[in-house]
């Protein structure tokens, strides 16, 4: 397996992990294409045989420079349970611990213990603290999704 940034060709296979997980929230194709092309130095894609079979999306929140917020994380299901979206990130946080980076924030829906789990464990793997709290209410969604409650991890120590 070969991780590395993503590239514009890498967007319709994002989309299609997204939809074919039936659990994550699938964005427009045209958005992913976007994520491959704007937000590749935030993002991941790992690929076997020249094929993508997991992905992270990320960005650098504009207002906190230090702080990489994971959006996406999927993994194909051919590959789940093979540690795939551990190494994503462990990839990615070393790419941009580099950079400056010294937090990662992500949201999580309270259902959702196998992503509990992975940043759980990104966060014990790397010595980090972990917090959690609310973020945003179900009833501000305009559809029946759960509430989203923050992570966040850090501070990440210098590769």
């Amino acid at each position: 397996m070969e991780i590395d940034a993503p590239v514009v060709a890498d967007g319709p296979e994002l989309y299609r992990i997204t939809r074919d997980s039936a659990v994550l929230d699938v964005n427009s194709s045209y958005a992913y294409l976007l994520w491959c092309r704007d937000f590749s130095q935030t993002s991941a894609v790992a690929r076997v045989d020249g094929a993508v079979v997991g992905f992270v999306t990320g960005f650098i929140r504009p207002d906190a420079p230090d702080t990489l917020v994971v959006w996406q994380v999927a993994v194909d299901a051919s590959q789940r349970g093979g540690g795939v979206a551990g190494k994503l990130l462990n990839h990615l946080v070393d790419r941009v611990v580099a950079r400056g980076v010294r937090f990662l924030e992500t949201t999580i829906t309270p259902d959702n213990t196998a992503s509990i789990k992975l940043f759980s464990a990104l966060a014990r793997d790397r010595a980090a603290e972990i917090h959690s709290s609310e973020l945003f209410t179900a009833d501000l969604f305009p559809d029946s999704h759960l509430g989203e409650d923050l992570y966040r991890i850090g501070p990440f120590d210098a590769a």
